[in-house]
């Protein structure tokens, strides 16, 4: 993948994360596969997320919605070591940019679908989980359309994915703190409207930009 491609992400730069890519390296563990576990790791969020709604106590609740935490962070983790495998250890490969693109597709969609079908103040609206993970999608295709005509790839938010991700997490930790009081809310619901109203806010101002960048040439 290219360097032109790269979300820039501060803990790139960190001695941590260096160290972490190292050994991965080291352990021949290769990008691709390191982007095809974060599908995996993202899938396991959005099950965990869904299975609140299959349980009966608050208590089961919250295992499954420190599952989801888990998950979504090691789907980010996953997508900030693939590329930094890839670039800064050398070990780029022809296929990288598919797979760099491609499970954080699928990613999006299992968390922000996972999350539609929790059920929250005795009702359960799976139809936004749908609406924001296609919205989610269409704002990484806006990126990548733009960069596959000569503008350049715009990760501007509001609402870019780890904006999306640190949303979802929020709701996660306020459902387990509500659970502990016995308050019903349907913090998720919530969530993922404005996950929803953020994607079109997101899609506009990339658009724009992209826009603006080639009608100026």
């Amino acid at each position: 993948m290219a360097n032109e491609l790269r979300r820039p992400i501060a803990s790139r730069q960190s001695a941590w994360a260096s160290a972490v890519a190292r050994r991965l390296a080291k352990c021949g563990i290769r990008p691709n596969v390191i982007s095809g576990f974060s599908c995996l790791f993202a899938g396991i969020a959005g099950i965990s997320i869904a299975m609140t709604n299959q349980v009966d106590t608050h208590l089961e609740q919250n295992v499954w919605l420190v599952v989801a935490i888990l998950g979504i962070h090691l789907r980010l983790l996953c997508n900030l070591f693939d590329g930094m495998v890839a670039i800064e250890e050398g070990q780029k490969t022809a296929s990288g940019a598919l797979f760099n693109e491609l499970p954080d597709r699928f990613s999006d969609a299992f968390i922000l679908v996972g999350a539609g079908y929790v059920a929250s103040a005795s009702m359960r609206i799976p139809e936004l989980g749908w609406l924001a993970a296609v919205l989610a999608v269409v704002t990484a295709y806006v990126r990548a359309l733009g960069g596959s005509i000569g503008a350049q790839q715009q990760f501007i938010g509001p609402m870019a994915k780890q904006h999306r991700m640190a949303l979802i997490t929020f709701a996660c930790v306020v459902t387990i703190v509500l659970n502990f009081t016995g308050v019903n809310f349907p913090v998720m619901h919530c969530s993922l409207v404005l996950v929803s109203l953020g994607c079109l806010v997101t899609i506009f101002r990339r658009t724009q930009r992209v826009i603006r960048e080639l009608e100026t040439e």
